[in-house]
């Protein structure tokens, strides 16, 4: 099996390479920029698997080159993870975000079309849901569609596109919807994390609530803050589902299984529409594709979180109040009834404790 992962250096991508490797006897091909991600990843991952990933460096804006790596093998699937995902810098700049993250993704759906690939997974984000009325919590794939920031939009409009394209081709495709992930691979050793080898967030930049306490708890940052600290919430802040990178990591591995069990079945019957009342673009999804949401069903206070970084560490830091931030839920929480029922997906690391302490240890040798 012969797969293609854009961004596949990257933070989540790396991490599903891995375990598609692990897993499967597929060939990985990493089509990355390296704008974002770390060729450390795919040299970590080509020494462990020898011959079996490859690494072109192009851009997705540059269709010829995307054009180019489709034509030259017969992928059996895409796994599309290149994009642009922090939040303020959509609001900032929102005209990046909708070229990276819908019209680049166009593209590439488009020759994935003209030169026959069949499945395609997509990296969307619960930004979709925007600011979910605390009734609607936790959120699932039939919650309405509300993203309040050009991030979130740029992710629903891709995912329009994959419905309409999916509806009239013979193209099958499955929308993961992230919700927040952290932690490290469960597989790197002191060993491997000694030589600056192994799995993990290595961005220098990043905002994911997790990393920012790991980077303090580990000197890297003096200080962090809470924004808000007045929320509908037990202790007034910010309620999230926090998902283990492993687990997220597994997620693409059980939508791969999917639209391979379900395209034997498309040789077999007639594929119909789904009934429901579902929202804009899951309504039309069709039995061939699918949206899944990404998390535990079960949620952690910003506070709760920080506490339990600090724990862990054993280390203590400064914690700021800020004001809120425009754009903060008071609760997102993913409903993962669908994706548990409708695929293999068996999350095993659904432990607070668990993620911390593999972002802690990484960040730890992380230079």
């Amino acid at each position: 099996m012969k797969l293609l992962l854009t961004g596949g250096s990257g933070y989540i991508g790396s991490h599903t390479a891995l375990c598609l490797l692990a897993n499967t006897d597929s060939s990985i091909t990493i089509f990355d920029n390296l704008s974002t991600g770390f060729i450390q990843n795919y040299e970590y991952l080509a020494s462990l698997y020898q011959g079996r990933v490859s690494f072109v460096k192009a851009d997705l804006c540059d269709t010829q080159s995307v054009d180019r790596i489709l034509a030259s093998e017969k992928f059996d699937a895409v796994l599309h993870f290149g994009a642009s995902l922090i939040v303020s810098e959509s609001v900032q700049k929102p005209l990046l975000y909708y070229k990276n993250n819908v019209i680049n993704t166009t593209n590439l759906i488009d020759s994935c079309v003209r030169h026959g690939v069949k499945n395609f997974i997509f990296s969307s984000t619960a930004a979709v849901y925007g600011e979910p009325d605390a009734s609607l919590i936790p959120v699932n794939e039939l919650t309405p569609l509300a993203p309040i920031n050009p991030y979130g939009t740029s992710k629903m409009m891709s995912e329009l596109v994959l419905r309409d394209v999916s509806a009239v081709e013979d193209f099958s495709y499955v929308a993961l919807r992230y919700f927040n992930v952290a932690g490290a691979s469960m597989a790197n050793t002191r060993e491997n994390l000694a030589k600056g080898a192994g799995l993990g967030q290595r961005s220098k930049n990043a905002t994911h609530l997790i990393k920012v306490a790991v980077e303090c708890a580990t000197g890297k940052r003096e200080k962090m803050a809470i924004y808000g600290d007045d929320y509908a919430t037990e202790d007034g802040t910010c309620i999230r589902d926090c998902i283990h990178i492993d687990d997220l990591a597994s997620a693409h591995l059980s939508a791969l299984n999917y639209l391979l069990a379900k395209q034997k079945d498309v040789g077999q019957k007639d594929v119909g529409q789904k009934g429901g009342q579902e929202n804009a673009v899951s309504q039309k999804e069709g039995q061939k594709s699918a949206i899944f949401n990404v998390g535990y069903n079960r949620g952690y206070s910003v506070k709760e979180v920080i506490e339990c970084v600090k724990e862990v560490s054993g280390k203590n830091f400064v914690v700021e109040m800020a004001a809120r931030r425009a754009g903060d839920p008071a609760i997102l929480v993913a409903g993962n009834e669908k994706i548990l029922t409708q695929t293999d997906w068996k999350p095993k690391y659904n432990d607070l404790k668990t993620i911390i302490k593999s972002a802690y240890d990484w960040e730890c040798y992380l230079k």
